[in-house]
């Protein structure tokens, strides 16, 4: 079997971590017992691009009780695990590619091993292997990484397309993935159907909001081990997300101002009791920043020079586009990371600004990313909608679909039923006054 890991030897710490994350994963256990019963992915080769954490093990897992033949790569060069990549290798004989830290060239040279599986069914968080695939399919060189590149200009073209044909369809987990395949299928560009797991109810809702909200605060603590209580703290983008990190923030006592380009987000977010003001006005004032807006260039090196000494700027957003850290660069006269996962980059009148994970996911470069019971539904949801996408890819188009509303309302279902709490059913006399037009007062 070919993988590409830190350390074989890591596995049984790896082995230890997955169990304590699958005790508080029933969702997705009752579904892998089903799956292994029913096997209704069996003869299918499917290549997950996913951050290779304790939730995803047991996602993997799943896939393969199903029947699936299952490789997994990273879907950012710092959020792997090491031990869970390993465990996963040594125990569950699933082929992985990444490594915590990995270089440019090598996170897409195992994006690129993920591709030669020839997968039926695609698993992508961020969408950097179906685009990946595409690039290297429609002949789109000047894309690509220059390692990958090189490489693919080396096949010929019927095994080029050959990337394509076997494709049925695939996943998208995050809504940075679903921009970029929205625009792919606006250009007409976009090869196959897919899935946005993002959008189901019961992936944004909690995975989005409670996940992100919790893991990038404690990201943020453990790589700083800062008091954020009488701070302020600056959030960039009120989508779900952001959501989540301005109402944790707040828990922890800070004061939160909320930066947006949305009208109505902007709205919300006053009514939700955070002051609203342009990055720009912000900057001079925060103590603590935080980016998820899924855009590139957030806060730019004009917002960077005017920020007080000591300040504190991290990302939650996907990629690490979201912070212009080559402007600050510029502005720079010198740069060092003074702890793991804290870069200081000193500007030329002396003041000190703080960048955290390299500008990276800091949820999951400098924490474990979202708590096990929360992925529950979100892998939940990408397992089920693999099981869908596999039956029903024939009656679908090359478009961006959403998680049937089916799947969405049994994930919510049960989940209800493994926390023990029971809700009312509509009567047959209410369910026929909700589907009548005759009935008034």
């Amino acid at each position: 079997m070919d993988y590409d890991i830190k350390d074989i030897n890591l596995a049984e710490k790896g082995r230890l971590r997955i169990e304590w994350a699958g005790m508080s994963m029933p969702v997705l256990n009752k579904i892998r017992e089903r799956f292994s019963k029913e096997k209704p992915l069996q003869g299918l080769r499917l290549s997950a691009c996913l951050h290779v954490t304790t939730e995803t093990a047991g996602l993997m897992r799943t896939l393969k009780a199903g029947g699936a033949d299952v490789v997994l790569c990273a879907s950012n060069p710092l959020s792997t695990q090491d031990d869970v990549a390993a465990a996963l290798v040594k125990n569950d004989e699933i082929p992985v590619y990444a490594i915590k830290g990995e270089d440019h060239a090598t996170y897409y040279s195992h994006i690129l091993s993920a591709l030669k599986h020839k997968p039926h069914l695609t698993m992508d968080d961020g969408a950097d292997l179906v685009s990946s695939l595409h690039f290297i399919a429609l002949n789109k060189w000047d894309d690509l990484e220059p390692s990958v590149s090189g490489w693919g200009k080396g096949l010929p073209e019927n095994e080029r397309k050959e990337f394509l044909s076997n494709i049925v369809g695939g996943t998208e987990e995050t809504t940075t993935g679903v921009i970029r395949l929205r625009s792919m299928e606006k250009d007409k560009v976009l090869q196959f159907p897919i899935i946005s797991v993002n959008d189901a109810d019961t992936k944004h809702l909690f995975d989005n909001r409670y996940g992100t909200g919790q893991s990038t605060v404690d990201g943020i603590i453990r790589a700083t081990n800062r008091l954020l209580a009488g701070s302020i703290f600056v959030v960039s983008g009120y989508g779900w997300c952001g959501r989540g990190v301005a109402t944790r923030a707040k828990g922890h006592g800070a004061h939160v101002m909320v930066c947006e380009v949305d009208p109505l987000r902007a709205l919300e977010a006053v009514m939700d009791g955070f002051q609203v003001m342009p990055i720009a006005k912000a900057a001079p004032l925060g103590d603590f920043f935080c980016t998820l807006t899924g855009d590139i260039n957030v806060i730019r090196a004009k917002h960077f020079v005017t920020m007080k000494d000591g300040a504190i700027v991290a990302n939650s957003g996907h990629f690490d586009v979201e912070l212009d850290l080559p402007g600050l660069a510029e502005v720079s006269m010198k740069r060092r990371f003074i702890r793991e996962f804290v870069e200081e980059f000193t500007i030329k009148d002396g003041r000190r600004i703080y960048v955290l994970g390299e500008g990276r996911l800091i949820n999951l470069a400098a924490a474990e990313g979202h708590p096990s019971s929360v992925m529950d539904m979100s892998f939940a949801n990408q397992a089920l909608s693999s099981e869908y996408m596999a039956k029903e890819h024939a009656s679908m188009g090359k478009k961006v679909y959403p998680v049937p509303a089916v799947i969405d309302k049994e994930i919510a279902r049960l989940k209800l039923q493994s926390m023990g709490i029971e809700i009312d059913t509509l009567t047959p006399e209410q369910e026929k006054y909700l589907s009548s037009w005759e009935m008034g007062t």
